[in-house]
């Protein structure tokens, strides 16, 4: 499965990541996760083209540095991919993202250019979004959706 990624000048985080679960909201937030706060939000991405993202099920509970490993080079997405999966299901809508309360799991690298696991997870209101540190614990669930470009 792909999702296609428009053209973009410049993705300036803090402008769209934000908690709202307004009907009129781009895409409802009910909450940001303190990790994610703190390391993504003041990240601005260059436009690097559009993207593709495809998608992967994990068959068994996996560790970030498991799942890291089966990707190879294609393992980065950057929050403007995040964000442009949430836009198409800004309601909860069905769609590439799960929103049936499993983690859709995203790599991206923060302000400070260290590669962390962003997971995003419907949550009846709205889509509720973390991030930690790649880690080599098994963590993610079988049945999570991976996405990489």
């Amino acid at each position: 499965m792909t999702s296609a990624i428009p053209h973009a000048e410049k993705f300036v985080a803090r402008e769209h990541f934000k908690e709202d679960i307004a009907s009129s909201a781009p895409v409802r937030i009910s909450w940001l996760g303190a990790t994610f706060a703190q390391r993504f939000t003041n990240k601005v991405e260059d436009d690097s083209g559009g993207a593709s993202l495809q998608t992967f099920i994990l068959s068994a509970a996996s560790s970030d540095k498991e799942i890291l490993a089966k990707l190879g080079q294609s393992h980065e997405s950057r929050l403007a991919d995040v964000w442009c999966a949430l836009r198409r299901q800004s309601s909860g809508s069905n769609g590439p993202l799960e929103v049936n309360a499993k983690p859709n799991v995203f790599y991206v690298r923060d302000s400070a250019g260290e590669l962390g696991a962003v997971d995003v997870l419907w949550g009846g209101v709205g889509w509720e979004i973390g991030a930690s540190p790649v880690g080599d614990k098994p963590r993610w669930p079988g049945g999570t959706r991976v996405f990489s470009r």
